[in-house]
């Protein structure tokens, strides 16, 4: 329906306010005639067509109700455009950019440059390449965003979330980076020290001194290229759950007699409590390994003479809890999230002294995951570490 300007509005209050004087001041008759001749001004002054300008986005059509329904469905933010101006949008991009933002100027609802050129350019909003959108919503998110004309001008602009896909691409560098530097660190010693025993050919003792280093910084090259090759392996079958059937409790026990033979000092020290429990489902081997990782870090980083304390009991109906607790230093709350990251370590210096090559926590993390199990590592500062695995008991049929 068509409505007076506000002009129009204001002469008519006007007119009415003359009318109401000229009546307290001139009694009834007189108000009449003013108010008359006042009505027959403003029809002549006013043009017949004259009526109120719409608001911005008011004299625009809804979007059908058919694409603002299927938008709504999308779970990834969808806007609909038309005239520049958000005419629909779903609750993802809502919740995203904001409740306000529909009859927004599309380049104020996405406030970022790379956004601004493409909706500006009505010929480029029609290519299939995506603009990569870096900061919007929260700083370290990642986002790609494709627009898409529609019959009668109006355009989709579709926001896919690639924070993930950009988390991974990172973490893939800084594992090549961080395994080119672990490898080329005893590399680098072992050629220094060719070079030196090439200098000092007539120096028996020289000449030993350095072969044992160089043999300690081949065995570390080795153990380094062994893990990398084992969590290739491991992640390779991480959708193929195990389906054998491990006495835990026996595997652990011959785990303790393997490291006691290669650490002898700290052989007495470790403890196993097992009661009487059925089997895991699971992958003898890399069970193995994955005791001698934690069993292993608790001897190396635990105070000498302390108990390094191996428990085994059930967890409900289906699970076994295996819990490796040593008196340590301990690790600090911050630093805790982290253990499992690749070549992530608390003290470096320590770690490579003690012959670590910053995987192992990593590989049980992977091992625990293809068992379809559960990984907490809990730590006092000053007090100790406790590291429990939670593993699905086998089936009674095997």
């Amino acid at each position: 329906m068509a409505r007076r300007s506000p002009r129009t509005i204001i002469a008519v209050l006007v007119v009415l306010i003359i009318t109401g004087a000229i009546w307290l001041a001139g009694g009834i008759e007189a108000a009449g005639i003013a108010l008359i001749g006042g009505i027959v001004i403003l029809m002549i002054a006013t043009p017949p067509g004259e009526v109120e300008a719409p608001f911005p986005g008011e004299g625009e059509a809804p979007p059908p109700a058919g694409i603002a329904d299927a938008i709504e469905a999308i779970f990834e933010p969808v806007l609909l455009v038309a005239s520049n101006r958000v005419a629909a949008a779903n609750r993802a991009a809502r919740a995203l950019l904001g409740e306000h933002v529909l009859g927004e100027d599309v380049r104020v609802a996405i406030r970022h440059p790379a956004a601004a050129e493409r909706l500006l350019d009505p010929e480029e909003s029609a290519s299939d390449a995506p603009i990569q959108l870096i900061g919007l919503g929260s700083r370290d998110q990642h986002w790609e965003m494709r627009v898409r004309s529609l019959p009668g001008g109006q355009r989709i602009v579709h926001l896919s979330d690639r924070t993930g896909s950009h988390a991974a691409d990172r973490i893939r560098v800084d594992f090549v980076a961080n395994a080119s530097h672990e490898l080329r660190t005893p590399l680098a010693s072992i050629l220094g020290f060719i070079e030196t025993l090439e200098d000092a050919a007539d120096d028996p003792e020289t000449h030993a001194r350095f072969l044992n280093v160089m043999g300690t910084e081949a065995r570390r090259m080795q153990r380094l290229i062994d893990d990398l090759m084992s969590l290739s392996r491991i992640e390779a079958e991480k959708y193929r759950a195990p389906d054998d059937s491990v006495d835990l409790a026996a595997l652990a026990r011959e785990v303790r007699d393997e490291l006691a033979a290669v650490a002898p000092e700290r052989a007495s020290d470790v403890v196993i409590d097992a009661a009487a429990l059925p089997p895991v489902r699971g992958d003898k081997v890399q069970l193995s390994q994955l005791l001698h990782n934690i069993v292993g870090n608790a001897m190396k980083y635990g105070r000498a003479g302390t108990p390094v304390a191996v428990t085994l009991k059930a967890s409900g109906d289906s699970m076994i809890r295996l819990s490796v607790a040593d008196e340590s230093e301990g690790i600090a709350p911050e630093h805790l999230p982290r253990l499992t990251e690749r070549f992530y370590r608390v003290d470096s210096s320590r770690s490579r002294a003690a012959g670590g090559t910053g995987l192992g926590l990593a590989i049980v993390k992977h091992i625990v995951e293809r068992h379809r199990g559960r990984l907490d590592i809990g730590s006092v500062v000053g007090k100790g570490t406790t590291v429990t695995i939670f593993l699905p008991a086998a089936p009674a049929s095997q």
